[in-house]
């Protein structure tokens, strides 16, 4: 027959018997290491009652609190026998079910305050919330892996859209700059040539100041000629009279003074009808220039408004059309611009889930790892768990063998080889060095001239050397800050890290056989059911 569980008072409690002192401070003070949660005072400080939490802790906490009054000789049973004369000594004890159904005060305040429990009901109550909060966290997983998947799809999405949009803005962005470029050489060939008319314009200008002034002389030197003429035909008139007044009066002139007056009359008309003949080419080639000035300033008016844009013409076509187009391809631009801000917002929001999904697939590769520990695979499996940055102990001992005997051997590569994987954890010792030519990436390689390297291959050879260096590249890729050996689930075949598909498709392939053993267990027994 089983023994009958014990009742503890829930939530747990502690009884002070003889306790001589009303100060609730006091006794927190004095029980602080036990953690309690509370001090009531009974009996006008004669009993104090202990509380503790209602978990697994509390319980310990109340159970170190009993054992240290035993182990001074003041537990319940001392305090029943000396009850009558305690002394001065403090008694206490874990209140049980006898406590707890007593007529004291004690009992009184325990039956208010709490019920009574066994060790394995509470053990069970907490086993089932932990089940269901790993029924809840389950739930969870998959929910969340479901986001991720369909997280990841969008990313995948938004990536791609992302990509052919800074394409396109690439491809807008040289087309834009090539326009540019030959807008600019159209630009600069018409200031080159609106310069050129200017410098002609103005030297039009100065050419027709001068003849305008040449003009305005000549207009002068006529109207003083003109003055001439007209004082000589009055002399011209004056003479005639003369001659016709002599003509009638033969006597008093004579033949000769006649004939001279008549040779000097003919030369002064000569002299006159060549200054007339001049005045007249000088009046044409006075009206020619006019002409001409008249002509000049209309052209100088035309191209200046021309260059200034206010002409009939107003601009250059083949300019206005680069103009346009330019403005064309700078609103293309700047709606790409804006589609391309909206797209890194939404790429900004992705990352943050990518980060989020990626820790989860860090915790989910971890789980995994501990699973594959536990799993037993077959030994050519391509899946398994690699130790990366762990040196091959394998090339220790197939050097030392050649050199001790077979027992000193192996402890010796197991000493040597454990000294170089601690030396690999100092981060003090950096074996690297970065190299690359131009035009290539620069890149952390083995420094071969290393100190400890160089003494490590001289002293044990190629085989441990080269054991040593594999350990170095690996940790230095996959745990540089820590360089410390991490385990790791790895694909044998292709020497790589193993994908979490390929993980969780190898785990699935080692159920198999279990989950179809399981089967078949389960069809034998419900065949012997039926037969039975």
């Amino acid at each position: 027959m089983s023994p009958s569980p014990e009742f503890y008072c829930w939530p747990w409690v502690g009884i002070i018997a003889n306790a001589q002192n009303d100060n609730r401070g006091y006794w927190l003070n004095e029980f602080s290491k036990y953690n309690p949660s509370g001090v009531e005072i009974l009996q006008d400080g004669a009993q104090v009652v202990v509380r503790f939490g209602d978990d697994l802790s509390g319980f310990k906490n109340a159970i170190e609190f009993e054992k240290s009054f035993q182990d001074q000789g003041c537990s319940k049973k001392e305090w029943i026998d000396r009850r009558a004369s305690p002394g001065a000594s403090v008694y206490g004890w874990l209140a049980r079910e006898d406590d707890y159904k007593s007529d004291d005060p004690v009992g009184n305040y325990l039956c208010t305050t709490g019920g009574l429990r066994t060790i394995s009901d509470v053990i069970d109550e907490v086993i089932e919330n932990r089940k269901k909060i790993a029924s809840n966290l389950v739930d969870e997983i998959d929910t969340r892996n479901e986001n991720m998947d369909s997280m990841q799809i969008k990313y995948s999405e938004r990536i791609m859209s992302l990509g052919k949009m800074l394409e396109e803005k690439d491809e807008l962005h040289r087309t834009l700059c090539e326009e540019t470029r030959k807008v600019h050489s159209i630009i600069k060939r018409a200031l080159n040539e609106q310069e050129m008319l200017n410098y002609e314009l103005e030297s039009k200008r100065r050419q027709l100041d001068s003849w305008s002034v040449e003009l305005h002389k000549r207009e002068s030197l006529i109207e003083n000629e003109r003055r001439k003429i007209e004082e000589e035909k009055k002399q011209n008139d004056l003479r005639s009279n003369a001659l016709q007044m002599a003509a009638k009066k033969p006597r008093r002139t004579t033949y000769e003074n006649g004939l001279r007056m008549l040779g000097e009359e003919q030369r002064e008309m000569e002299n006159f009808l060549a200054t007339v003949r001049e005045l007249e080419r000088d009046c044409v080639a006075m009206n020619k220039m006019k002409t001409e000035i008249e002509i000049l300033k209309m052209e100088c008016k035309f191209e200046e408004t021309k260059h200034l844009g206010l002409g009939d013409g107003d601009c250059d076509d083949k300019v206005q059309q680069k103009m346009d187009q330019m403005q064309e391809l700078l609103d293309l631009l700047q709606e790409t611009t804006d589609g391309i801000d909206t797209l890194e917002y939404y790429n900004r929001a992705l990352i943050m889930k990518a980060r989020h999904t990626d820790d989860e697939l860090q915790e989910a590769r971890k789980e995994l790892v501990t699973g594959f520990n536990d799993i037993r695979s077959v030994h050519s499996a391509n899946i398994g768990i690699k130790k990366i940055g762990e040196i091959n102990e394998k090339a220790f001992m197939d050097t030392l063998i050649k050199r001790l005997p077979s027992e000193e051997a192996e402890v010796e590569a197991r000493k040597l080889c454990c000294l170089w994987q601690e030396k690999i954890k100092h981060t003090e010792w950096y074996p690297f060095q970065i190299k690359g030519d131009k035009g290539n990436a620069m890149k952390w390689v083995i420094n071969e001239d290393d100190e400890l390297l160089r003494g490590l291959k001289k002293e044990w050879g190629d085989e441990i050397y080269s054991a040593v260096l594999t350990a170095l590249l690996e940790v230095e890729e996959y745990n540089p800050g820590g360089r410390d050996a991490v385990s790791e689930v790895w694909n044998f075949k292709e020497n790589r890290k193993a994908t979490l598909r390929e993980a969780i498709k190898h785990t699935l392939t080692q159920l198999k056989p279990l989950l179809r053993k399981m089967s078949v267990a389960q069809s034998n027994a419900f065949e012997r059911e039926k037969r039975a």
